[in-house]
């Protein structure tokens, strides 16, 4: 079982920046890929950033790609997602998942395990 919790988000302007994190408990966390999603409103969950098992590989959906960074620290259990050059297109919940695979990213029935989510609002 591997249980998550995100914390980090809020009220940003635009070209702000966010660091959300993403807290596990569990023994098997190290062994887990993890993912990062979002649900815009009137939107289906979308996948934003993947990092696998080891942090070796890291995947962008394009829309944030150059503007957020996906890291992990094993040893603290902890998944981070580092938002810069905010849109308002970016407000939205986002949710860190646990993947035992970390191969296909976009697909939501790939991961085990989901937070709860932590609200990022972009504002004008």
């Amino acid at each position: 079982q591997v249980q998550l919790v995100e914390s980090g988000g809020g009220l940003v302007q635009a070209g702000g920046s966010l660091r959300l994190s993403c807290a596990a408990s569990g023994r098997t966390f190290s062994s887990y890929a993890m993912g990062w999603f979002r649900r815009a409103p009137g939107k289906e969950r979308e996948f934003v950033a993947g990092i696998t098992w080891s942090g070796a590989g890291t995947y962008y959906a394009p829309s944030v790609k150059g503007r957020f960074t996906i890291s992990r620290d094993q040893a603290k259990n902890t998944v981070y997602l580092q938002m810069n050059s905010l849109k308002l297109e970016d407000t939205a919940i986002y949710y860190c998942a646990a993947c035992p695979y970390g191969s296909n990213w976009y697909n939501r029935l790939e991961y085990d395990y989901w937070g709860q989510g932590t609200q990022v609002t972009v504002s004008s």
